[in-house]
């Protein structure tokens, strides 16, 4: 009897034993699709937030290296394929995504900010576990915007991209420069030179090649020249080819009494002598030299003067110069233009109570600055392809009341987006 109600007891046990596992393997069978798919779908998240902060990165390596090709000058197609190099180099795949640069920004609190570069980028990543459920593609988004930030102005910039000695300064000069930089844009590994008995003071020398200090070279704003520097973008990129305007000749007998000049064509240019005043506007000067003889004094203020192509600057060292740039206006603070197709040689020469007030601005050409002058408060710029200085001047760097626009040199990128 006891035995049958212990076998009966069992029994029981075993019946719910069974029931309770059979429950258990229903719930684990409901439950195991839910448990799959929340590790699919953490594993899937997790994929794409690594993506995403990898994408993010490459745009900002792309944006950091079209903001630096902006500033250099670069065309639209180098700094899109700046952009598109660093991008790859970062893990972007240009055969699944697609990249867009705009110069300025496009959108954002930086929009059309002229030193602002926008980098945006696209990538498609393979879904895993939600392929089960969409077949429209992930599609990951990145942006970045970088600016370029002034940290110093030059006030001799040379623009040649390969020349040795770009800037130099040479012979028995004593150049002062105060509160900016001399830069060249040159690789070469002598791109700026001091060199003879030359004295160079600055607050830094920068190239984007070397710097060879074989004189006397003496930098107050930073402990040592700067080399291998990026490269500074023509400031006077966007100016404006002037009109000839109304022709125009040199008066016969000039250099008997006071000769007044007007602005506009000059076809056969401009050979000064005597007693000259240049009343404001643009001189258009072709077919020959601007030229200043021996012992002239040439005055003017609001002037710009603008050289053809085989038009040349030749000033005398025993004249007397005293010109100034126009302080407002689409030429303000030029004072020479040279034209961006001209080659050769520009000399500005003249005695000690010469002034030249304004930029120097030969693109394409060399300025050889003899002269033991600058202009008033020291507002004498030159923005040349090469630069060549034997004189002896003091020259500052802000000019902002003669009008002058200022020259970047020592610049730094940060990435604001």
């Amino acid at each position: 009897m006891k035995l049958a109600k212990w076998h009966m007891g069992m029994g029981r046990k075993l019946k719910a034993w069974r029931d309770e596992r059979g429950t258990a393997a229903v719930m684990f069978a409901l439950i195991t699709p839910v448990l799959v798919g929340g590790a699919g779908f953490a594993v899937e998240t997790s994929f794409d937030y690594v993506s995403q902060s990898h994408l993010q990165s490459a745009a900002d390596a792309a944006a950091y290296a079209a903001a630096l090709e902006h500033m250099g000058g670069s065309t639209s197609d180098v700094i899109s394929a700046a952009a598109s190099q660093q991008a790859t180099s970062n893990g972007w795949s240009s055969a699944t995504g697609g990249i867009t640069v705009h110069t300025p920004s496009s959108s954002g609190p930086n929009a059309g900010q002229a030193n602002a570069v926008e980098v945006q980028l696209t990538q498609t990543v393979p879904r895993f576990f939600t392929a089960y459920f969409s077949s429209s593609p992930v599609v990951l988004r990145a942006r970045s915007v970088a600016i370029s930030q002034t940290a110093a102005d030059a006030c001799i910039l040379a623009l040649n991209k390969t020349a040795s000695q770009a800037a130099q300064f040479q012979g028995n000069s004593a150049v002062t420069l105060t509160g900016c930089d001399v830069m060249s844009n040159s690789i070469a590994n002598d791109a700026i030179n001091v060199w003879g008995s030359a004295r160079m003071t600055a607050d830094c020398a920068m190239a984007a090649g070397g710097i060879q200090n074989k004189a006397g070279m003496t930098l107050s704003g930073c402990p040592a020249a700067i080399t291998q520097a990026p490269r500074v973008g023509d400031p006077f990129a966007g100016l404006a080819t002037p009109a000839a305007g109304t022709p125009r000749t040199i008066p016969n007998g000039n250099g008997n009494g006071t000769t007044t000049l007007l602005p506009g064509a000059y076809t056969s240019g401009m050979s000064l002598s005597g007693n000259v005043v240049l009343s404001p506007g643009v001189y258009y000067v072709s077919g020959g030299n601007f030229s200043v003889t021996a012992n002239a004094n040439v005055s003017g203020s609001g002037v710009t003067i603008y050289l053809a192509a085989g038009a040349q600057v030749l000033m005398r060292g025993n004249a007397s110069v005293n010109m100034a740039a126009p302080t407002s206006g689409t030429y303000s603070g030029i004072l020479f233009f040279g034209a961006r197709n001209g080659s050769g040689d520009n000399t500005f020469n003249g005695d000690a109570s010469s002034h030249l007030t304004g930029d120097l601005y030969f693109p394409s050409e060399n300025v050889s600055y003899l002269g033991n002058f600058s202009g008033t408060n020291g507002c004498t710029q030159i923005v040349a392809d090469t630069v060549q200085w034997s004189g002896s001047t003091t020259v500052a760097v802000d000019c902002s009341a003669q009008g002058m626009t200022a020259i970047p040199a020592r610049q730094a990128i940060k990435i604001v987006e």
